[in-house]
């Protein structure tokens, strides 16, 4: 029989060695193991441990999830512990609703499922829709309890089917992680598809497609009061925008090194979160919002100009837009346009919108179909139609346009 060294023995090995040859009893170690785990469970509690002056009882308070907290009282101090230590032993396997949804959002961001920008929308979503019903317990919640508080959430808060669309998504993390730790029996995805909601319950974001894009004649517009303008490195981003169509979060990203004559290279993002000082924090992202989003685009000859203008400006920066050293963000172009629309009279828009104004013009010029979603950095061209395609044209335009269908 060969005898290792000591040294190479595992902490299991000599454990089991010193119990075999009664170095170790047992008991005392199971014993300490309770201790610890008595401690550790009365280390959890933070209400006050009192005795009553008059009846000498012992007091606390526990949690309540109703009241916020409830009195306590037992003969002992012992006694009192006890009741302490199994309250948190059955919190502990019945956590609540946002326990879990927490441990499942958080554990998707420690793994780089999502990003610190999308982690922060999950959590404001949850605070605007689940506040309340994540206080309840988890081992409390039945089938008809998920169906009676989505139904309730889409009348009370007038959500819309895409604000129920981010509600269902947290619904489904949160119940899918509590069924894997077997705190639920149910398949939340069962009882969602069984579920019958009708499109009738859900609130109607109807806007005009005036308020969608930028007229023609808008477009015009503000291009005219820039070219008008001083043109500094700000104004010339918009005018950048309407020549390109490029998400907002993508052009304060490109670098000068991304730029070859009148083809720009796409392949980062500005995002934005909130710090644990709930600031807000810019940074530049290595990829795209989507895979379809890394690109060459294509900039119309005629525009540039421009680009040879903003590196005039800033000549020696690693990013296309810097001032006085430093990328300028996304709300700096934001704060911008705003501006202009209101001197111009205008309508106020939001950058994303020159997106849909640059898409819709693509379409309505006839180019081709693979180009567009190239350009735009889709997948296909059903998104770009479906979300992106509005109608531009003033009355008049429209009446010209219909005047000059021969078969009408």
């Amino acid at each position: 029989m060969v005898v290792l060294p000591v040294a190479e023995l595992s902490k299991a090995e000599l454990l089991n060695y010193a119990v075999e040859n009664g170095i170790v009893d047992i008991n005392t170690i199971t014993k300490q193991i309770e201790m610890n785990e008595r401690k550790k469970y009365l280390e959890m509690h933070k209400y006050e441990i009192w005795q009553g002056e008059k009846d000498n009882k012992w007091y606390t308070y526990l949690p309540d999830d109703k009241k916020g907290r409830r009195l306590l009282k037992r003969i002992s101090l012992e006694s009192l512990q006890e009741c302490i230590i199994s309250y948190y032993k059955e919190e502990k396997y019945n956590p609540t609703v946002y326990d879990i949804f927490k441990e499942w959002i958080d554990g998707k961001l420690d793994r780089d499922e999502i990003q610190k920008s999308t982690w922060d929308r999950y959590y404001r979503q949850y605070d605007e829709s689940m506040r309340d019903f994540g206080k309840r317990r988890i081992k409390s919640i039945e089938e008809c309890d998920i169906e009676d508080f989505i139904l309730s959430a889409i009348h009370e808060n007038e959500l819309t089917s895409k604000g129920y669309s981010n509600l269902r998504t947290l619904i489904y993390g949160t119940f899918k992680r509590a069924k894997k730790r077997k705190l639920v029996g149910f398949s939340i995805t069962e009882v969602i598809s069984d579920m019958e909601i009708s499109k009738k319950s859900f609130r109607k974001n109807i806007k005009q497609d005036e308020e969608l894009v930028f007229s023609e004649i808008e477009k015009d517009k503000i291009i005219n009061h820039i070219k008008d303008s001083d043109m500094d490195i700000i104004s010339l981003g918009i005018l950048l925008y309407f020549k390109t169509g490029m998400r907002p979060g993508e052009l304060v990203a490109i670098k000068q090194s991304d730029i070859n004559e009148r083809v720009i290279h796409i392949c980062r993002t500005e995002i934005c979160y909130k710090n644990e000082n709930k600031k807000n924090v810019y940074e530049v992202r290595d990829f795209p919002k989507t895979e379809a989003g890394i690109r060459d685009i294509i900039l119309p000859t005629s525009s540039k100009w421009i680009i040879k203008k903003i590196k005039m400006i800033n000549p020696f920066g690693e990013y296309l837009f810097e001032l006085n050293g430093k990328r300028i963000r996304t709300y700096s172009f934001t704060s911008r346009l705003k501006s202009i629309c209101k001197k111009l009279d205008i309508s106020p828009k939001s950058l994303n919108k020159i997106r849909k104004t640059y898409a819709t013009t693509l379409i309505d010029s006839g180019v081709e179909e693979s180009l567009i979603i190239s350009q735009m950095g889709h997948t296909d061209i059903d998104t770009t139609k479906k979300y992106y395609y509005k109608n531009r044209k003033n009355l008049e335009q429209k009446e010209k346009a219909i005047d000059m269908v021969s078969n009408l």
